[in-house]
C-alpha cells in the first residue's frame, strides 16, 4: 500500500485561482482581489501589504520586498529587486570611527526602504488595478484594527518598545495583549495621502497616476518627513537617497532539476544556492533513500554546507561585486563539489569555498577574508513573511517581505529598513559596507516550471533557513510525491555551519537544528556521524514558514499549502 501522509491541516484545492501566505487576514486580501477581478500581482501586492500590517514584527511597508513575476501572456518570468541601497554618506571608515563595535546601531544600520517602490513597480508594471484598490484592505484594518494573535502575541511581551513604538503598541501604560484590538491610524493616515495622490492624477492614465504616487513617497512630502526624522536622530538616510533610489526590473537566475527549471533573484540576495544546493543533489539517488533518514538528512545537509560557503565567499551586490555565477550555478561545477560529501562523515567546520571562476574561464582572485566568523550559541530569530499567487490566468506572483519594527516613524506609522545589519565591515567582503551599495538579502522567492509552465510557487521566512526549508519542500514534492501541505508540515532540520545573516561575525560550527519528532534513531545516527544536535519543538517556528501553490497543468487544478509553524493560510476556488 502507498504510504499515508497525515498533516494538520488538509491542503487546500481549487481550479480558478489561489493565494498562500504568512497570514491569513493578507489571504483573504488577495483573495479578495482576485474574485473581484484582479489578476496574481494585484492580488499578491494587496496581501503583501496586509502583511505589513498583520505581522508588524517581520514585515513593513518601508522595509524590502523583492518579487518574482510569471506573465502567462508573455510567458516571461521577471523579479523586482526590492532591497534598499545604503545612504551615500555610510562607509566602513565611518562606522569604524563612530560606533564602539563598527557594526551599525539601530538607526544607523538603515538603508533606503524598498518595498513601497517594490510593491507599487509590481502593480504599476504588470497588475490592472490602482494602488487605491491594492491597499484598500490594509487600509481598512489600520483603521478598524485586527486581533493580535499567533506570533505577534508570542513576541510582543519580548519586544524592546521604544518611545516610537509605545504610542503604538500600548495603552494606559501596558503591553497590548493577546486578544485586544491593534489599530495602525497612522500607517492608515500615510496610505490616504498616497491614495490622496493617485485621485489627484487619475485622470492621466492608471500609469502616470501610480508614478506620481511613488514620487510622492520618495520625492515628495513623506521623504522630506523621513529626512527629518533621521536628521533628528542621528541617522544617515536622507531625502538625497530617496530620491535616487529605485527598484530594478530583472531577469532572474535560472537553473535546472532534472526535468525541473528553477527561478530565482540575483545575487543582490542568496536566492542563487537554492539552485546550487539542487546542483549538488541533482545526481544523488535520495529517492532511495529513506525519507529524514539519517542519509537524507546528512546529504543534504552536507551540500548546504557547501553551497552556503559559496554564499558566504561570493554573493553580494553585482554592481559592485564580480559574482562568478555562471560557474557557481553551472553543473560541472556541482559535480566538482559533490565529491566533497562524505557519506561517513560531517564537515565540523565551515567548508573551503570551491573555485567556481574556472568553469567561466575567469581566474579566481587571490583574496582572503580578514574577518574570521566566531563560534556563537546566540538564538537564532527569523523576521520576514511571504505571499505566493496564481490567477486564473495563469500569471503567477512570488515575493518575501521583510522588516521588522526598525526605526519606527511614528507620524507616518511605519519602519524603515535595517537591512544594513547584514553588511560587513572587512572591505573584502562581497557584502562589505559601501555607499549605494545593496546588503545581501536573505529574502528570496522562488518558482519552479515543468515542460515551460509554472510547476510551484514557493518561498518563506526564516533568514539563513530559508534555502534549506525551499528545499526540503521540493525535493518532498518532487522525489517523495508530497502535495503542497505533505510537504510543508514534514518535519524540518537546518544547518548553522557557516556564518549567520542575523549575526554576521556568529556561526555555529557543525551544529544541525532539528525538530524533535524527527525519529530518534535518526538523531543518534546523525550525532554518530559527527554533527552537533540540537532540538527544535515539534513545528518550530525557527524552521521557517513555508507557503506553496503546486499547478497541475494537465488537470488544470492547483493545489496550495500553508506553514501552521507561523501564522500562514492558503485560500482559494
Amino acid at each position: 500500500m502507498p504510504k499515508v501522509f497525515t498533516t494538520q491541516r488538509p491542503p487546500v484545492r481549487g481550479t480558478n485561482h489561489m493565494i498562500s501566505s504568512g497570514h491569513y487576514l493578507a489571504s483573504a486580501a488577495g483573495y479578495k482581489i482576485l474574485e473581484n477581478g484582479g489578476n496574481a500581482v494585484d492580488a499578491g501586492v494587496a496581501a503583501g501589504i496586509v502583511l505589513g500590517i498583520t505581522l508588524p514584527h517581520w514585515v513593513s511597508f518601508g522595509g524590502v520586498a523583492p518579487i518574482m513575476i510569471y506573465s502567462s501572456e508573455s510567458k516571461e518570468i521577471s523579479t523586482i529587486s526590492g532591497v534598499g541601497k545604503w545612504p551615500e554618506l555610510a562607509s566602513i571608515e565611518y562606522f569604524k570611527s563612530n560606533s564602539k563595535n563598527g557594526i551599525p546601531s539601530t538607526i544607523e544600520k538603515a538603508v533606503t526602504p524598498a518595498a513601497c517602490d517594490s510593491w507599487l513597480t509590481a502593480i504599476e508594471n504588470f497588475g490592472t488595478m490602482s494602488f487605491e484598490e491594492v491597499v484598500g484592505p490594509s487600509l481598512e484594518i489600520c483603521n478598524k484594527g485586527f486581533v493580535i494573535q499567533g506570533t505577534l502575541a508570542h513576541f510582543l511581551p519580548d519586544m524592546e518598545i521604544t518611545p516610537e513604538l509605545s504610542t503604538l503598541l500600548m495603552k494606559n501604560g501596558e503591553l497590548l495583549k493577546e486578544g485586544e484590538i491593534l489599530k495602525q491610524k497612522q500607517l492608515g493616515k500615510t496610505f490616504s495621502r498616497l491614495i490622496d495622490i493617485e485621485r489627484q492624477y487619475k485622470n492621466e492614465g492608471r500609469v502616470k497616476a501610480i508614478r506620481k504616487t511613488r514620487d510622492y513617497f520618495y520625492k515628495g512630502e513623506i521623504a522630506k518627513e523621513i529626512d527629518e526624522f533621521f536628521k533628528k536622530n542621528g541617522g544617515l538616510l536622507s531625502k538625497f537617497d530617496l530620491e535616487n533610489f529605485s527598484v530594478e526590473i530583472e531577469k532572474p537566475e535560472i537553473g535546472t532539476y532534472k526535468e525541473y527549471t528553477i527561478a530565482t533573484c540575483g545575487a543582490w540576495c542568496q536566492g542563487p544556492i537554492f539552485i546550487e544546493v539542487l546542483n549538488l543533489l541533482e545526481n544523488t539517488d535520495l529517492k532511495n533513500m529513506e525519507h529524514n533518514s539519517a542519509n537524507y538528512i546528512h546529504t543534504i545537509v552536507e551540500a548546504i554546507k557547501l553551497s552556503f560557503s559559496d554564499r558566504h565567499f561570493y554573493l553580494g551586490d553585482p554592481k559592485f561585486v564580480n559574482v562568478p555565477l555562471k560557474g557557481m550555478l553551472s553543473k560541472e561545477y556541482a559535480k566538482e563539489r559533490s565529491k566533497l560529501i562524505n557519506k561517513h562523515s560531517a564537515f565540523t567546520e565551515m567548508p573551503h569555498p570551491g573555485n567556481p571562476f574556472k568553469y567561466q574561464e575567469e581566474q579566481n582572485p587571490d583574496f582572503i577574508l580578514s574577518e574570521t566568523p566566531q563560534p556563537s550559541k546566540n538564538p537564532h530569530e527569523g523576521d520576514t513573511s511571504y505571499v505566493a499567487v496564481v490567477d486564473k490566468w495563469g500569471n503567477a506572483f512570488s515575493a518575501t517581505p521583510s522588516d521588522a519594527y526598525n526605526n519606527y516613524i511614528p507620524e507616518l506609522g511605519l519602519s524603515i529598513s535595517g537591512r544594513g545589519s547584514q553588511s560587513w565591515m572587512d572591505p573584502i567582503h562581497p557584502s562589505s559596507i559601501e555607499p549605494n551599495k545593496r546588503p545581501r538579502l536573505t529574502p528570496n522567492p522562488a518558482m519552479v516550471f515543468k515542460n515551460n509552465k509554472p510547476f510551484l510557487i514557493l518561498g518563506t521566512p526564516g533568514l539563513d533557513v530559508q534555502i534549506q526549508a525551499m528545499t526540503q519542500l521540493f525535493l518532498n514534492i518532487i522525489e517523495f510525491g508530497m502535495n503542497p501541505q505533505e510537504a510543508i508540515e514534514s518535519p524540518r532540520f537546518a544547518s548553522y555551519s557557516f556564518p549567520l545573516t542575523s549575526m554576521i561575525n556568529n556561526y555555529e560550527p557543525g551544529v544541525l537544528s532539528c525538530e524533535n519528532d524527527i525519529k530518534e534513531n535518526v538523531i543518534n545516527n546523525l550525532s554518530n556521524l559527527g554533527h552537533k544536535i540540537k532540538l527544535w519543538d515539534q513545528k518550530s517556528y525557527l524552521a521557517g514558514g513555508l507557503c506553496a501553490i503546486q499547478i497541475n497543468n494537465d488537470l488544470k487544478t492547483l493545489t496550495a499549502g500553508a506553514d501552521p509553524r507561523r501564522d500562514a493560510y492558503a485560500i482559494g476556488r
